[in-house]
């Protein structure tokens, strides 16, 4: 007599990332290196100095280090719909921010 071991009903699928995660990914990293560079913009407009461009620097660096240990990855392989749209909807209110100083 021999025991054999239970088979699962379907077999695992290996989860292969699509293009949809690339995108997501390249516009993470996008979305990332812009929001900072406008974050400075908005820091020199602010304080019309080098000086607010710098703390804009720091304060990006900051939110790339939060985004870091949200995701665990600053460009994580699967990543949300929902990160991505967020990212965006803050970038436009920086862009925002930087018209309204500017004018």
């Amino acid at each position: 007599m021999t025991l054999n071991p239970m088979q699962p009903a379907h077999p695992a699928k290996s989860a292969t990332p699509g293009r949809a995660t690339d995108v997501k990914t390249f516009a993470t990293a996008v979305l990332l290196t812009f929001g900072v560079g406008v974050l400075m913009m908005d820091g020199w407009a602010l304080l019309e100095s080098g000086f607010g461009a710098f703390l804009g620097l720091v304060a990006g660096g900051f939110g790339v280090f939060w985004w870091r240990q949200i995701h665990g990855k600053v460009f994580p392989r699967e990543l949300s719909t929902k990160s991505v749209v967020i990212l965006t909807v803050i970038n436009v209110a920086l862009v925002l921010l930087l018209l309204l100083q500017v004018s």
